[in-house]
């Protein structure tokens, strides 16, 4: 039996979605020039945060005992929401306070990070509202939200955006349900916006399953796609190689830590190039983390404050 893919605790929808304020224009990356990170051999490992509950600061706190490396250099901001919209009948990008916060205050929530050399991407999530990533009635209504998207990514200055296909429940508020073309439009658009930023898959849902559509498949379109199953192993099925897949999941508390380091011993072991972690939060986890570092990088993990 799989573990529950996720504990979502979600604030009342009190925040304002920041889309009307896109047009505005991209706020200003300014800042330190980020510094070289140590040089660290293994996995790319990832962090995705619940800012309802805990900062996103957590994640450059972690560093590698032997050579100081960063544990973690990708780092999931979760989660803004695709929502629907009645009037419009169409799909919008929502932020929650919470969300909206971090990226009201990037200078100090998201360029640390960045400045260290950890990458941060904007994970969304469906919203019960029948707005989902797989049910796009047209190739312009992908493409319009695959714009908000980007638009987003160049305005908080962010490194791109994962996807996340569950709680949309299509059909709800007269949406339609999973169509073979929705994804692929939505996916090819925002890869057309973004040439260089990152776009991740976590593998579930109906647009997981939909990647390939009149003769075009985005798989080679996203950067990485890992296994939303925390505490197993299970191989992303789309179509990329070893070294941007992660079969392993842990929710870090939640997973053992003798889980954590079978699975990663795994990930180097069958060559895997990706190792996913879930809900860090604010405590000192330098004991679950070292468990996956030891063997990924050979190294503990050091915890500072």
């Amino acid at each position: 039996m799989f573990t529950p893919v996720r504990s979502r605790i979600r604030t009342a929808a009190l925040a304002l979605s920041a889309i009307t304020a896109l047009a505005l224009g991209a706020i200003a990356t300014t800042g330190a020039a980020a510094a070289p990170a140590p040089v660290k051999q293994g996995p790319t490992s990832v962090a995705y945060v619940e800012v309802n509950n805990n900062s996103m600061l957590n994640v450059g706190k972690y560093t590698l005992a032997n050579g100081g490396g960063n544990v973690f250099d990708v780092a999931v901001i979760f989660a803004a929401n695709i929502n629907y919209s009645t009037g419009t009948k169409a799909a919008t990008l929502y932020f929650n306070e919470n969300v909206q916060r971090v990226l009201d205050n990037a200078a100090t929530q998201i360029r640390p990070l960045q400045q260290k050399g950890i990458k941060v991407v904007l994970s969304v999530l469906g919203n019960h509202q029948g707005a989902g990533f797989a049910n796009f009635p047209s190739q312009q209504a992908a493409s319009t939200f695959a714009k908000q998207l980007s638009d987003t990514v160049a305005k908080y200055g962010l490194d791109g955006i994962d996807f996340d296909d569950e709680y949309a429940d299509y059909g709800n508020n007269g949406t339609g349900q999973p169509n073979a073309s929705s994804f692929v439009y939505l996916v090819s658009a925002l890869r057309a916006n973004m040439p260089n930023k990152i776009i991740s898959l976590y593998n579930i849902g109906p647009a997981a399953s939909r990647l390939s559509y009149g003769g075009v498949d985005v798989s080679s379109k996203f950067d990485y796609a890992w296994n939303p199953y925390y505490g197993t192993w299970q191989v992303p099925g789309i179509a990329l190689p070893k070294s941007k897949l992660s079969p392993a999941a842990v929710e870090i508390g939640g997973t053992s830590q003798s889980t954590a380091a079978s699975l990663a011993r795994r990930t180097v072991s069958e060559g895997y190039g990706v190792y996913l972690t879930y809900n860090l939060d604010g405590a000192d986890r330098s004991a679950d983390v070292s468990a996956f570092t030891r063997e990924l990088y050979g190294s503990d993990a050091h915890y500072t404050q």
